[in-house]
């Protein structure tokens, strides 16, 4: 078994909750996301990202507004809705019961 892709997975798997935390403390650019994702360590690239970002949005958590922008077209920021509010709450719920779990059981 290779460690890299069990890496990747567990990545995969935390990328729709990492941004979702981010888009709660504020709206942003998907350039934006992707800054603050490489930031924390959690590398995307935009390929991973808008189709990730689409899905949240026909699920109805997360909205969009188009912003004027001084370098160029306008830009496209993405905020939770507030099903998304309640979605991410729920998920906050489940990473708590998981990492209880993961430290139960690796300090036992």
């Amino acid at each position: 078994m290779n460690v890299d892709n069990v890496k990747s997975q567990m990545r995969k798997g935390m990328l729709e909750y990492c941004i979702m935390l981010l888009l709660h403390k504020e709206s942003a650019y998907a350039s934006d996301i992707i800054a603050k994702l490489k930031e924390a360590k959690l590398i995307v690239v935009e390929g991973t990202l808008y189709p990730l970002l689409t899905r949240l949005k026909n699920d109805d958590l997360l909205g969009y507004e188009w912003v004027e922008s001084t370098q160029g077209p306008p830009r496209k920021y993405y905020q939770l809705t507030e099903k998304g509010v309640v979605f991410l709450n729920e998920l906050e719920q489940s990473w708590r019961e998981l990492n209880e779990t993961v430290n139960h059981i690796a300090n036992n």
